[in-house]
């Protein structure tokens, strides 16, 4: 199978460049090629560092386990829960197909079908994606909206329990197609409209789940502002007595224009398959090469790391962290996102705070690095004195979002626990 995709910018549509895409078998290659265009334009720039400003095609470092795409491709792809119903909703119409004699194909999905499955409107980013009969990927059809409004999601979200209870039907995954994300993990979740027409991402309770998960995430971003983190914003609603957890897209303006994103882990060249550890240093350092105004975003990536090993947020990987491009190939940190308290894990960062650190999330380890992150000593601690603060409040503001005493509990272990005596201390 070959392809031949066009690749926009914004809400303009920009060309920006050509995708090729060729599988053969299970193996799969692409191609990318900046548009003429795009390289004599003023305000050019290049997608990832990967991706120099050079004319010809450029191939992907292909990793065992990593996309077939560029990093900045590859991150609008779909997430794991996402992917999961796409898979369901491909499954679901061959097995149409065969009960109605119909013709039903057997290939396997392609990263290319995976990529082009997401909603044109929905996408992460300021990317667009043009098929070879002229027609943005994907679309959305005819009498359907591109994401459903706010009130809608009781539908929502008995359609994703049915997919995870595996008692789904044609309809529901006809109406959860395409409105997936590029962020998040396998955790259930889908696009939505707010009440104020922003593009949001809407996080439901997964039927497995042994604490009020969306909860405790919604407490971890209202703590994250408190502690003056610039985080996205986040509150609870409510459908059908489940609490969901409504994010406003950050990759958007107030006026819902597209804002170019890639995440840490394309910013920083990482291989896309985790093949080896990576430090908070190397951030710093990509910051320092690309940053719009990295003084800022480096003193606000050591708040943000102090702020996770005060509440036990340990699932920080280079997916968790992103950039919003700024100009002329400069990027600033995005807001801060997918944030959690973790009382049942062990204290260890994915991220490590250095390599000599390795991966203890401890306020020592922390503070070992602030001559790399080039913080005074007494900022260090006039930060980490907020961060902890804001912290202590922790059952305060969570009774304030409406938890009970029994929902606070089951996160205790992830907000008291030795280092916050030691983040204390060290702010004196």
């Amino acid at each position: 199978m070959k392809r031949t995709i066009q690749v926009y910018l914004g809400d303009d549509a920009r060309r920006v460049g050509t995708l090729h895409f060729d599988a053969i078998g299970s193996r799969q290659h692409s191609a990318f090629t900046y548009e003429d265009s795009w390289l004599k334009s003023a305000d050019r720039f290049a997608l990832e560092p990967a991706l120099p400003l050079v004319m010809g095609p450029q191939y992907p470092r292909k990793t065992k386990d990593g996309s077939a795409f560029h990093a900045a491709i590859a991150d609008t792809e779909p997430d794991g829960w996402a992917k999961r119903v796409i898979l369901r909703d491909h499954a679901k119409r061959r097995q149409e197909a065969r009960r109605t004699g119909e013709d039903a194909a057997t290939t396997p999905f392609t990263a290319l079908d995976f990529l082009l499955a997401v909603d044109d409107f929905s996408r992460i980013g300021a990317l667009r994606f043009k098929d070879e009969q002229g027609v943005f990927c994907r679309a959305f059809e005819t009498g359907r909206r591109a994401a459903p409004p706010l009130v809608e999601l009781g539908r929502l979200l008995a359609a994703t329990r049915a997919v995870e209870t595996e008692n789904e039907t044609a309809a529901d995954l006809a109406y959860l197609r395409g409105r997936g994300t590029s962020l998040g993990g396998m955790r259930p979740k889908c696009t939505v409209i707010d009440e104020d027409g922003r593009l949001s991402i809407g996080k439901f309770p997964s039927v497995s789940d042994e604490r009020p998960v969306t909860k405790g995430e919604v407490l971890a971003m209202t703590l994250a502002k408190a502690a003056g983190i610039r985080a996205a914003e986040a509150r609870l609603v409510e459908s059908d007595g489940m609490p969901v957890a409504l994010i406003p897209r950050f990759d958007r303006t107030e006026g819902g224009r597209r804002l170019m994103y890639v995440s840490a882990a394309t910013l920083l060249g990482a291989d896309s398959d985790g093949s080896r550890d990576h430090f908070y240093t190397e951030m710093v350092d990509t910051i320092r090469m690309h940053g719009a105004d990295s003084k800022s975003d480096i003193e606000e990536l050591w708040r943000r790391i102090a702020f996770s090993i005060l509440i036990t947020n340990v699932d920080d990987h280079l997916h968790n962290h992103g950039f919003l491009h700024d100009h002329h190939g400069h990027w600033s940190l995005a807001p801060a996102f997918d944030i959690n308290p973790f009382p049942e894990r062990m204290r260890e960062l994915k991220i490590w705070i250095s390599e000599e650190t390795g991966p203890e999330a401890t306020i020592d380890a922390l503070f070992s690095v602030i001559a790399y992150f080039r913080i005074p000593l007494a900022r260090a601690r006039e930060i980490l004195s907020e961060i902890e603060r804001a912290v202590s409040r922790w059952r305060e503001s969570g009774r304030a979002l409406g938890m009970s005493d029994r929902e606070l509990d089951q996160f205790a272990d992830a907000f008291e626990h030795p280092e916050r005596k030691a983040a204390r201390e060290k702010s004196r």
